[in-house]
């Protein structure tokens, strides 16, 4: 499972809004791809559908979608926000990540 703390739902509805999606029916993607300074980076995007390699979590009022093979890298996963001068943005606190970069946007196992 993909866990949402509270900053990070607020934030994720409101951008969702700000964005033309609607929280209440459409998905928060989160995926992990190749890249970054440490070998895979995270993937955060919205959408309206969901593929039939999805696993569905909805946690704090925010419903995800990731891809089965995504899922391996994230699972345990929680998304966090961290707003204000030194804040970071969307912060993944990922208990399979070995190493992270500095800027925590990318990770290895």
């Amino acid at each position: 499972m993909i866990k949402v703390s509270d900053t990070a739902s607020k934030k994720i509805i409101s951008m969702m809004q700000e964005d033309g999606f609607d929280a209440a029916k459409d998905y928060v993607r989160v995926g992990v791809k190749s890249g970054g300074c440490s070998g895979l980076s995270y993937d955060l995007k919205f959408d309206k559908e969901i593929g039939e390699n999805d696993k569905i979590f909805e946690d704090n009022n925010v419903k995800i979608a990731v891809e089965k093979k995504s899922f391996l890298y994230l699972a345990g996963t929680i998304l966090e926000f961290s707003g204000g001068l030194n804040g970071k943005g969307f912060v993944f606190n990922n208990p399979n990540a070995q190493r992270t970069c500095g800027c925590g946007e990318s990770f290895s196992l």
